[in-house]
C-alpha cells in the first residue's frame, strides 16, 4: 500500500530568506521524506504589526531566488494575495482545500515559536489541518510538549520534533549587518544577496526607529 504525498510547509516573514531557512526545509525534505516543501511568504503577519516589514513583492522575489534550483520546493502567494492581516489556521485552510485529500500536510514550527501556539488563532483547529514538524533552534532546545496538552490537546500525537543542524543566523542580523555596510556572502544565497545589493534593501534601518 503507498503512502500519502507529503506536503512540508515553510511560512514565514523572509525579511530576507537566508541559509539557516533553506537548511532546515532540506533536513526535514530529508529525513521525514517529503515530497514537496511550500515555502509561504507572510503578507502581513498578525503578530508582527508593531514592526516594519520589508514591502511583499521584495520578500516575494528574494524567496523565488533563493529556491529557484531546489526541484522540489515551489513558493506560495497565498498569504501575500490575502487582503489584511494573515493568520496560519486561514493559510491552512486555504491549502487544504485546494488539495486532494490523500496529500498530509506538514506544518514547520521553530522550537523558540512553539510556546506561542496557544497564542495562535484556532490552535486546535491547526492541529486537525496538519502535523506539526518542530525543529530545533540554536538556543532554543527541543521542549517537552506534555506541557503545552493544556492549552493545545493532542498536541504531543500531532507533533514531531526533528534535530537540524544548527545554523546560527538570523534575518535581524543580517538587516542589522547591511545597515552597517558589513558583509553577509554565505548568510544568504548570492542571487539574494545580490537584490539585497541591487535594490539598497535594509540601508536605511536607523532612519526607521
Amino acid at each position: 500500500m503507498s503512502r500519502s504525498a507529503r506536503m512540508a510547509i515553510l511560512g514565514g516573514t523572509f525579511d530576507p530568506i537566508h541559509n539557516g531557512h533553506l537548511a532546515v526545509a532540506e533536513e526535514v525534505r530529508s529525513k521525514l521524506g517529503m515530497d514537496e516543501i511550500v515555502i509561504i511568504p507572510a503578507g502581513r503577519p498578525r503578530l508582527k504589526q508593531d514592526h516594519y516589514v520589508t514591502p511583499a513583492s521584495h520578500r516575494l522575489a528574494m524567496v523565488e531566488l533563493a529556491v529557484k534550483d531546489h526541484a522540489v520546493f515551489r513558493v506560495s502567494t497565498v498569504e501575500i494575495d490575502s487582503p489584511g492581516p494573515t493568520c496560519t489556521v486561514d493559510t491552512l485552510e486555504t491549502i487544504r482545500r485546494q488539495q486532494n485529500s490523500s496529500v498530509d500536510i506538514y506544518f514547520l514550527l521553530g522550537s523558540d515559536a512553539l510556546r506561542d501556539l496557544p497564542r495562535w488563532k484556532k490552535p486546535r483547529r491547526l492541529l486537525e489541518l496538519c502535523y506539526l514538524v518542530v525543529f530545533s533552534r540554536p538556543g532554543s532546545p527541543l521542549p517537552p510538549l506534555e506541557g503545552l496538552e493544556t492549552f493545545v490537546p493532542g498536541i504531543s500525537t500531532r507533533a514531531i520534533q526533528i534535530e537540524v543542524p544548527q545554523v546560527d543566523i538570523s534575518a535581524t542580523d543580517i538587516r542589522l549587518r547591511v545597515a552597517r555596510r558589513e558583509p553577509i556572502t554565505g548568510m544568504v544565497p548570492a542571487a539574494v544577496e545580490r537584490y539585497i545589493h541591487e535594490h539598497g534593501l535594509y540601508r536605511d534601518l536607523d532612519s526607521r526607529g
